[in-house]
């Protein structure tokens, strides 16, 4: 299993009891705008080298290998030929992707056609397309387009493709009721340039011959199309939960929830559709909750975070007070505050393990107000690093009574987990997910707590969407 997130990538070998038999992992990282390249981009051949050493490292392992599945961060696209990649892979967080038309909002259409919000930088792939087009047209001009799942499996079998849970997470490139590009991809002339559309567990064909001899791979290695990193983690639940609420966690908490009402979408709340590998539309909710939960620690280590500040947090009415990202989330035109029962104070009063326990109560508080805000079904279960935190799981616990919340039990993250899916998809034996229950914290106190945040919470919505 490939993994290619933003923060850090992944190289995980399972053998077919879905055990970890070997892994390697890697800091993703990004370029800074150049005079070779005019936006920032994805490190992708810091990455290339670093697969290079990691299967080196696997030794005679490498040969027992038979099957490779693709994961990958959204809101980056690739151009491919028979030459190789065409142009750097942008880099949503280039700032420049802040320079739009005038009448960009008239140019992406309707939100009810591709349920997609209009991003900051470049979180839709078609701002970041409609820059490239503008700045530097005769290169944005080559090559064939997939998203960045799909180049790492085009780029380990020569196969280019496409695949809905890519093509539809925020893009304002796909229709995700018709299942068709989005009227703005087809009037741009994009809709014609993009890689074929397979399903995310089809095999796409063998390891090129060439890097197979490279890497010592072989040659019978199948690689499959691959999936947006959310939605293969989504994908280990819906065969066994098809209706349910998934909270992933990371750099980005999405809260995706299979079987919501679509009227709960919100552009201004960043409440969107995204699809799954199944090609169903998902109502989903994100905010940037791994990047607050830093600003919040404040150089904290997020392990510090415990019971016994929550308790003196609430005791005293300490609470953060919505947003610290401009990257998206229902809060991202808001500036945040720490306050306590008297008013705003200063983060850096606080310890370092005060410090990580409000941050891991402000991002259960968020978590919470999304699911409730999208309408999200039960059961209730939560992926990633986030599902370690006892803070975190249990603050959100406690905010969601109705039903019990789930973490996951798997010592497998969720989305290599589901990649490991994806790879024996098409086989009848179905294993339901191992989960467990956390432990509500905070009781009455926060309970209170949370009703204030909430209601300062509403005003600021209120605010942002009149």
């Amino acid at each position: 299993m490939l993994d290619i997130g933003k923060t850090r990538s992944k190289l995980l070998v399972l053998d077919r009891a879905g055990q970890v038999v070997a892994q390697a992992d890697h800091a993703s990282g990004a370029l800074p705008a150049s005079a070779a390249c005019p936006w920032g981009a994805l490190d992708t051949p810091g990455i290339e080298a670093w697969l290079h050493g990691a299967m080196e490292a696997l030794g005679p392992l490498r040969q027992r290998l038979a099957r490779v599945v693709t994961s990958a961060h959204g809101a980056a696209f690739a151009a491919v030929d028979d030459q190789g990649l065409c142009w750097p892979v942008p880099d949503y967080e280039f700032e420049g992707f802040d320079e739009r038309p005038a009448d960009w909002p008239q140019q992406i259409g309707a939100f009810t056609e591709t349920q997609s919000p209009d991003l900051p930088r470049g979180l839709n792939a078609a701002t970041q397309f409609d820059w490239l087009e503008r700045h530097a047209p005769a290169t944005f001009a080559r090559g064939q387009l997939l998203p960045y799942a799909q180049y790492w499996a085009w780029w380990l079998s020569g196969v280019a493709a496409s695949e809905a849970s890519s093509l539809g997470c925020h893009t304002h490139l796909w229709n995700p009721t018709s299942g068709q590009p989005s009227l703005l991809a087809q009037r741009r002339g994009w809709a014609g340039r993009l890689a074929p559309v397979r399903r995310a567990w089809e095999v796409l064909g063998p390891v090129r011959p060439a890097l197979a001899q490279r890497l010592g791979l072989p040659p019978s290695l199948r690689v499959h199309t691959g999936a947006h990193d959310s939605n293969a983690c989504l994908a280990r639940y819906l065969r066994s939960h098809p209706r349910m609420t998934l909270v992933t966690t990371g750099t980005w908490i999405v809260v995706m929830a299979p079987g919501a009402p679509e009227r709960r979408l919100d552009a201004e709340l960043d409440l969107l559709g995204n699809v799954s590998v199944r090609h169903e539309r998902v109502p989903t909710g994100r905010f940037m909750g791994g990047r607050e939960l830093q600003q919040l620690c404040a150089g904290a280590e997020p392990e510090l975070a415990n019971e016994a500040d929550l308790q003196r947090l609430l005791q005293r009415g300490v609470m953060a007070w919505p947003g610290f990202e401009t990257q998206g989330g229902p809060f991202r035109q808001r500036a945040g505050t720490v306050v306590d029962a008297q008013g705003e104070i200063a983060l850096q009063a606080l310890s370092p393990s005060e410090r990580a326990t409000l941050a891991a109560m402000y991002a259960a508080q968020v978590t919470a107000w999304i699911i409730e805000r999208l309408g999200g079904l039960g059961p209730t279960i939560v992926e990633g690093p986030f599902s370690r935190n006892p803070v975190y799981t249990g603050v959100l616990a406690a905010l969601l009574p109705r039903e019990a919340l789930m973490v996951s039990a798997d010592p497998l993250e969720g989305t290599a987990r589901g990649a490991w899916m994806l790879a024996h998809w098409t086989e009848p034996a179905v294993t339901s997910p191992a989960t467990q229950p956390a432990v509500p914290l905070g009781g009455a106190a926060l309970t209170a707590l949370h009703a204030r945040w909430c209601a300062h919470a509403q005003g600021l919505v209120a605010d942002t969407v009149s």
